[in-house]
């Protein structure tokens, strides 16, 4: 099946195909034997209508046209392949020429990945926040577990610090309420700040049914960063009572027999979560760093069709919460104005586009694959990430078969990612270097003699 490419752009080529009327012959068969089954002609069994009859009924050129739509798909993924094209998007097709008997020649212009080299990953850096485990962050810790296996009771006298009052909070500004600052029944600890400005001070010392007005400034809402006055009701107290922290609170709470185990494991895990967070950010600063230096030329069809679905996804989330884009941008500060914010969307639906390039490639590079397991630990983690059972996501695919093909493409885009993260340095802000290749897939870090041990029974 002769074919041949004209590069049209950087990005866009017309590939020409020939396809022989002895290649397109299983298809015309198949569309005879279907479109006899579905006739009814005086004279013939259903079924059993000779060609020439079909042809004159209902034209010869409808039979062709059949037949090749059924073969395009196989024609054209050959003619790929054979020129080695990588498409972004569907093609245009068009038929130049028809020749019944001897020969169909069709044209396909479609947006493909432009030729681009890829660096040396050894010269890539990044560097990212250095793992830092605080008392405070332990002690945040233990009074959450402090407060699970505490007790509460409700009481007859004024809050205190360390309450947990039920509140009704009222907004308003120049005697207008606010509704998006007003809430009825809000659960909140005196002392544990993170609230509004001035709160602990007001319900300090009020009693059930008691109020008091302050003026804080808001901190979320339309009026975020806005001074408001504030009406406060408390309508119910309750006393906490924790435990002590000591080794009979770490026998309780953990599987741990002393308070110093239970500090310990505590650290563990914060510098585990740590590690994870820095392999993430790791990921995003190499790969960041590694387009910026890269010229690639992007399909402009295909970036606007991108650009498009994400403004799309962006309105209609806007639409539902029933938020305009400026409320929000004010509310956020994630851009100065709706044309910024825009843009912003643009420049990253871009940045994303050439990263799925470079990894693509990476990956062909690379020879990397997917294999069973691979697919089966990410159905697992996709799973644990959207707090639902794995089967759930099975029987998903199984409605959905095309969703396979995401999730290995998914899949492949990560392990090439991982290759290019693995060669490049990464170092923290204290200027040690981090291991993202040991990092584990709970942020432990992997044995050195084991990870040693692997990679030689890998090479032979």
């Amino acid at each position: 099946m002769p074919s041949s490419v004209d590069r049209l752009s950087p990005t866009r080529v017309k590939l020409t195909v020939e396809v022989s009327f002895d290649d397109l012959k299983p298809s015309m068969d198949k569309a005879y034997r279907e479109i006899a089954k579905s006739v009814n002609i005086p004279g013939f069994r259903k079924g059993k209508v000779p060609p020439l009859v079909i042809d004159q009924r209902f034209g010869r050129f409808t039979i062709i046209q059949e037949a090749f739509n059924d073969a395009l798909p196989k024609f054209y993924g050959e003619a790929v392949a054979e020129n080695d094209l990588n498409p972004l998007a569907q093609p245009e097709v068009e038929v130049t020429k028809l020749e019944d008997g001897e020969v169909i020649e069709f044209t396909a212009e479609v947006d493909v990945r432009p030729d681009f080299d890829l660096p040396d990953f050894a010269t890539l850096s990044a560097t990212v926040d250095a793992i830092e485990v605080t008392d405070e962050q332990i002690d945040a810790q233990l009074n959450g577990l402090r407060q699970r296996f505490g007790s509460k009771s409700v009481v007859e006298r004024p809050a205190a610090s360390g309450d947990l009052v039920t509140i009704d909070l009222a907004a308003s500004k120049d005697g207008e309420e606010l509704p998006d600052a007003t809430a009825e029944g809000m659960e909140y600890e005196i002392g544990s700040t993170g609230m509004l400005d001035g709160l602990d001070e007001a319900v300090t010392g009020l009693s059930v049914g008691e109020s008091a007005d302050f003026v804080s400034t808001l901190v979320g809402g339309p009026q975020k960063g806005e001074q408001a006055d504030i009406h406060v009701t408390v309508t119910q107290v309750q006393e906490q009572e924790l435990p002590e922290l000591d080794d009979e609170f770490a026998q309780m709470a953990s599987e741990f027999d002393t308070l110093d185990e239970l500090r310990a494991s505590l650290v563990e895990r914060l510098t585990n979560a740590g590690r994870l967070d820095q392999a993430a950010k790791a990921r995003d600063a190499v790969l960041e760093g590694l387009i910026e230096q890269l010229d690639i030329a992007l399909p402009e069809n295909v970036v606007a069709t991108e650009v498009e679905a994400r403004k799309t996804s962006i309105q209609s989330q806007l639409d539902g919460a029933g938020i305009d884009l400026d409320d929000y941008l004010a509310e956020t500060g994630e851009a100065e104005d709706a044309d910024s914010f825009w843009a912003d969307v643009e420049k990253r639906s871009a940045d994303a586009m050439k990263a799925q390039l470079v990894l693509d490639k990476t990956a062909e590079e690379a020879g990397v694959t997917v294999e069973q397991n691979d697919l089966t630990q990410h159905i697992f983690r996709k799973a644990q990430e959207e707090g639902t059972a794995p089967q759930q996501i099975l029987a998903h695919i199984q409605e959905h078969p095309h969703h396979i093909d995401e999730y290995m493409l998914e899949i492949r885009r990560g392990k090439a990612l991982a290759t290019i993260v693995e060669a490049a340095t990464v170092t923290d802000s204290n200027g040690d270097v981090v291991e993202i290749v040991r990092i584990q897939p709970d942020g432990s870090l992997a044995d050195p003699a084991a990870a040693d041990a692997d990679a030689d029974e890998a090479a032979e």
